[in-house]
């Protein structure tokens, strides 16, 4: 059985990610902080789950996962959680809004409310990375400046196990096979990539090599 380490008492995390809002935001529209409150919990519940695969020292201490406020991947993390929860709990839209872009504002990560993550995913320093509306499942690894979206409002399908590197995309009609790697820097564009690939290019000039081995960041 997993427990979670937090650096802010669920009080003083729901308290703080509230002045955050109300600073980030002051306009008149009034949050609930009972409702509030329990997608806090919600989103630390989701937390607990996703970080307890992840194998990284700052995100776990033996039987213990870890959430640092001031550790920027776990926080954008937690705010797509909450965003996400907040959404899913029927809050106040304009509450959801702001967690989503108090999200983009404090981590350069835009992963829009509505988009439904999986359980196990992991944000690594992800600065201009843009999630839009795809098929995702479980064990995704994004880096910094990554793109999920659509071609002729087709989004793509991804398997389990698949890490994104830096300044990689994944666009339109494309369904990316289990434990596949997108090379950095390269493009998929309407193109489907069969299980344990490794994708290196673009739509003009790449290489499809095996990928024998996964990732070593998942337990």
């Amino acid at each position: 059985m997993m427990s979670i380490k937090t650096s802010l008492s669920l009080n003083d995390l729901v308290d703080y990610t509230l002045k955050q809002l109300l600073t980030f935001f002051p306009d008149k529209n009034k949050i609930d902080k009972k409702k509030f409150s329990s997608c806090v919990d919600i989103a630390l519940q989701r937390v607990e789950q996703c970080f307890s695969k992840v194998n990284n020292r700052y995100f776990r201490d033996e039987n213990t996962t870890i959430l640092n406020h001031l550790n920027g991947d776990q926080y954008s993390m937690f705010l797509y959680f909450l965003s996400n929860s907040l959404y899913r709990e029927n809050a106040d839209i304009s509450t959801c809004s702001k967690a989503f872009l108090m999200n983009k504002y404090l981590h350069g990560i835009d992963a829009f409310y509505e988009v439904e993550l999986p359980d196990i995913f992991l944000f690594v320093h992800p600065l201009g990375t843009v999630l839009g509306r795809g098929n995702f499942s479980n064990y995704f690894v994004v880096y910094q400046r990554c793109n999920i979206g659509s071609n002729k409002e087709v989004y793509p399908t991804l398997g389990e196990n698949i890490t994104m590197h830096p300044g990689s995309a994944i666009l339109g009609n494309c369904n990316i096979g289990d434990n596949c790697r997108i090379a950095a820097h390269s493009l998929v564009l309407d193109r489907n990539i069969e299980e344990n690939c490794t994708y290196i290019g673009n739509p003009k000039n790449f290489s499809i090599k095996a990928n024998k081995t996964k990732n070593s960041i998942w337990l």
